[in-house]
């Protein structure tokens, strides 16, 4: 294997969830920690976790998704050591710098598991980062974050051939008139308008909404005809007083049914795998509204293990460290290396 240099260990960095019942509670309050959330309302938030057993699946879907990594980087000359790392629960991010640090790591090239520009995506990740470094101290390995990859080739071609695995198994008379709706994770509308740089005029959702708008046109480009499409959103948690980002998935069935479409195909494009808010805000919220609504009802996989997604990370890497160019398949602005003025919170 060729040098990987200037780096010496990839880092997988994720969300993290509880794997156990008694996990749930403590792992809604390390996520919401300063924000005082009321116990009742994590309680509330704990039922969804409850349905699964209190198992998310998330971590089992970082498992996956570095043994297929590990494999690819093997049978592509990637010489590096691969490590997780979890922002919420175990394994922890500073726990994973420290073991990095113990095995003589230095400088680390870490891939988060967003792929969209805004606050949450991506600068808290770096947010993150930085505090685990500085509870390390002078020593800690140095990360470099991988850029947003939302139109990279390997991420928009998996929700393309899962969107046409849906659309395949629907009747043909559903077919015909069928919606195609894309999913996103809802985030504050002031979020939003400061995603991406403040030189950029992205339109009032800023580059999340630009990107995600895109991505979603690069699917439809993809499939077997051009089917009518649209932008939903999912996973609500503020205040009512406070505007989030719409229409809700929910909502918008419900609009749509009332206006004779037969059936609908969700496609996840917000999300990486098929975590636990795809798997309750989707596979249980909405195709309940779907049931009681009378129309079809599909829900597309995220890009998960998909080989393509999985040779994205191998290239995203080579991209890093000298060996490819960059993947890309639109010119849309993007999260600006560490600028202070990108991505804010508000």
């Amino acid at each position: 294997m060729s040098s990987m240099r200037p780096y010496d260990a990839f880092l997988l960095i994720s969300f993290g969830g509880p794997e156990g019942e008694d996990e749930v509670i403590p792992f809604l309050e390390n996520v919401t920690r300063g924000r005082n959330i009321p116990r009742e309302r994590l309680a509330e938030v704990g039922e969804h976790y409850f349905l699964f057993g209190g198992v998310s699946p998330i971590n089992q879907q970082c498992r996956d998704l570095l043994a297929a990594v590990t494999a690819d980087f093997d049978a592509n000359g990637v010489d590096l050591p691969v490590y997780w790392g979890n922002r919420f629960w175990e394994p922890m991010l500073t726990d994973t710098l420290a073991r990095m640090r113990e095995d003589g790591v230095r400088r680390v090239l870490a891939l988060p598991t967003s792929a969209y520009c805004n606050w949450s995506s991506r600068t808290a990740y770096r947010e993150d980062i930085e505090r685990a470094r500085a509870a390390l101290g002078e020593d800690a390995p140095e990360v470099d974050l991988i850029r947003p990859f939302y139109d990279h080739p390997g991420f928009v071609g998996p929700l393309a051939e899962h969107a046409q695995a849906c659309l395949d198994r629907l009747p043909e008379e559903q077919r015909e008139g069928v919606r195609l709706l894309f999913s996103a994770h809802s985030i504050p509308t002031a979020m939003a308008e400061a995603s991406g740089g403040p030189d950029q005029d992205l339109g009032p959702e800023g580059a999340y909404g630009a990107q995600l708008a895109e991505v979603a046109r690069l699917v439809v480009g993809r499939l077997d005809r051009e089917y009518p499409y649209e932008l939903v959103y999912q996973s609500r948690s503020g205040p009512p007083s406070q505007p989030w980002l719409e229409p809700d998935v929910n909502d918008r069935m419900e609009q749509l049914a009332g206006e004779g479409v037969p059936a609908v195909v969700v496609v996840p494009h917000g999300f990486v795998s098929d975590h636990m808010e795809v798997k309750f805000d989707l596979d249980v919220e909405a195709r309940e509204t779907a049931e009681k609504l009378g129309i079809g009802y599909e829900r597309a996989l995220s890009p998960g293990t998909h080989p393509a997604f999985v040779s994205m990370v191998t290239e995203l890497v080579h991209e890093y460290t000298g060996r490819a160019a960059e993947q890309r398949l639109t010119s849309l602005p993007r999260c600006a290396g560490g600028s202070g003025q990108c991505c804010k919170q508000r």
